[in-house]
């Protein structure tokens, strides 16, 4: 009789991670137990550091303020409600949703786009993007457009959009 050991192949994939552990059956059992330890909790302390957008939820809390038409997206608040800043964010905000919904066809917004729906010269919006890319509210595309950053429409959901909201029932 001969003492043959009987090697063993386990892969795992957890979410966008696949490992091969290959062995003896105790080496195997101590190479997953290693990694269930050591990695597992690192993917799940970074997806819970990771800002993710619940679009349904965004939806939700944009009702009433961001509506689409067939010629495109709409804030529904009175401008002059509105400071320039949560104005153009909310244009930022609008077009995101509208693409993100199928609705529009792109998530960026030109410079002359936005100054049209400001309302102010070019000098006003240039230094409102300028403040809103400062604060890493909007970033600016390699072909001189606008978008709303991942962190902004975080910020808008906790912040901004009940404070927006606050001021509608005030109108």
């Amino acid at each position: 009789m001969t003492n043959q050991v009987d090697n063993v192949t386990i892969q795992i994939k957890y979410k966008d991670v696949e490992k091969t552990f290959s062995g003896n059956v105790e080496d195997a059992w101590v190479s997953i137990n290693k990694f269930f330890l050591e990695f597992v909790p690192s993917f799940e302390i970074a997806g819970k550091l990771t800002l993710k957008i619940d679009l349904q939820k965004l939806a939700e809390d944009c009702e009433g303020i961001i509506a689409f038409s067939k010629e495109g997206a709409n804030i529904l608040i009175p401008r002059s409600k509105l400071t320039d800043n949560e104005t153009l964010a909310l244009w930022l905000l609008a077009n995101y949703l509208g693409f993100q919904l199928g609705m529009i066809k792109s998530d960026v917004v030109s410079k002359e786009e936005l100054q049209a729906k400001l309302g102010k010269d070019s000098k006003i919006t240039s230094t409102r993007l300028g403040e809103l890319i400062k604060t890493e509210m909007a970033s600016r595309t390699a072909d001189e457009k606008y978008r709303i950053t991942t962190f902004s429409i975080v910020q808008m959901q906790k912040d901004i959009l009940p404070r927006i909201k606050t001021k509608m029932n005030n109108i």
